[in-house]
């Protein structure tokens, strides 16, 4: 689960890693006063669980006082990747000299904590990796293993520091492993690493993701009010419902609803769709067992989507019957009806019984079948995935006429 910058900073400033003067202000009165107390210019930065803030207009300079409010205003109006920004953090500006990249995080391909470092900050680190991999340094530490000096040296040599230089780089980047290792972070970040005109090192900014599933181990961040959240953003409307109701659910930025039955096969129709030139709108998972009512509700979550313009359903019966998944099919569509179209396939366990649940169905009420397409074993899944990308194409050209 991702950490707000401000929480990370935090974080950082216990472990003795500098960070920028500032506060966080819930609205606008609370951001003039925090600036007041800092004194300009300040920057403003949008709080949010969310990549791409900078590109997104969510981070602003007020050279004076009476530019706050303004400014301050124009960023609480903002939406970020979907997510509304409810809280500001507003700091010092900084004399900027140089910016560099120091990072932590899990490499499970070789079974290591990687410590990176870039003499390029400010930028993403990703990108660079891909197009300028010689440009990072990395140590690699045993899951066991303390990060020792002469590693972090090697590190900061690695960014082109030197003389006095190296000892505070040196000291934030033992620091930043410190605080991924004490608080059983997936990734501690400082991006950039800022080296100001006066010659002082501090993290300008903070990302943080910590594991979940630990936090019944760290108390320190209960009592900072860090609780367990979404992993890259504030939980969606259907996420939240799909949450009350048990519902494994995650939106995405697709238009080809995902109607799976385990996490496995909609795993594999998420990759199905993207292959083919589809985007998936959504992950599901049914679960093992899953009764009718269920499947109805799921099923709801996707006719409610208004980003959903065909559905891609696909059931593998193990634990999970095929006929279950066919009566909780039809019993959506009796109560409620599905106005988008679907293509689904069943096979596994009762997957014949399902289909003939499917075509009885169907004689009765040929009109709530209309836009769904229902194959079994006999036909491949690869088919059907393209199949549900025609249709949704379909409906989509459909609806600019």
């Amino acid at each position: 689960m991702r950490l707000y910058e401000y929480e990370g900073k935090e974080l950082f400033r216990r472990e003795a890693i500098p960070v920028p003067r500032g506060k966080v202000a819930c609205d606008v009165e609370s951001a003039v006063q925090v600036a007041e107390e800092i004194g300009v210019p300040v920057v403003l930065k949008a709080q949010v669980l969310a990549g791409g803030r900078g590109k997104a207009g969510g981070v602003k300079v007020a050279a004076g006082r009476s530019e706050v409010p303004g400014l301050a205003a124009e960023l609480f109006r903002l939406k970020i990747s979907g997510f509304p920004v409810e809280k500001l953090l507003v700091e010092e500006c900084l004399n900027i000299k140089r910016e560099l990249y120091v990072g932590v995080s899990i490499d499970r391909v070789r079974y290591a904590i990687a410590v990176i470092a870039c003499a390029e900050g400010g930028v993403d680190i990703e990108e660079t990796a891909r197009k300028s991999p010689e440009k990072i340094a990395r140590v690699n530490l045993r899951v066991a293993e303390e990060m020792l000096p002469h590693q972090a040296l090697y590190l900061a040599k690695a960014m082109g520091l030197k003389g006095a230089e190296l000892r505070p780089a040196v000291d934030m980047i033992l620091g930043v492993v410190r605080v991924f290792r004490a608080h059983e972070a997936k990734l501690a970040e400082i991006n950039p690493l800022i080296i100001t005109a006066e010659g002082k090192f501090v993290a300008a900014d903070s990302r943080m993701s910590i594991d979940e599933d630990a936090l019944f181990r760290h108390p320190e961040l209960s009592q900072m009010g860090i609780e367990k959240r979404h992993e890259e953003g504030e939980l969606t409307e259907r996420e939240k419902k799909a949450r009350e109701d048990g519902i494994p659910y995650l939106d995405l930025d697709g238009d080809i609803g995902m109607f799976p039955g385990g996490a496995g096969f909609g795993i594999m129709g998420i990759d199905f769709l993207v292959s083919y030139g589809g985007r998936p709108a959504n992950f599901m998972d049914s679960g093992g067992g899953p009764t009718p009512e269920r499947l109805a509700k799921m099923l709801a979550l996707l006719e409610d989507n208004p980003n959903v313009v065909g559905i891609f359903g696909a059931r593998f019966g193990g634990i999970s019957r095929c006929d279950d998944f066919a009566r909780g099919v039809v019993m959506f569509l009796k109560e409620k009806g599905l106005t988008k179209p679907m293509a689904m396939r069943m096979t596994g366990n009762m997957w014949q019984e399902g289909v003939r649940i499917f075509e009885e169905a169907r004689k009765e009420h040929p009109e709530i079948f209309k836009n769904i397409e229902i194959y079994g074993i006999e036909t491949p899944i690869e088919h059907v995935a393209k199949r549900a990308i025609e249709l949704a194409r379909a409906r989509k050209e459909q609806g600019k006429k």
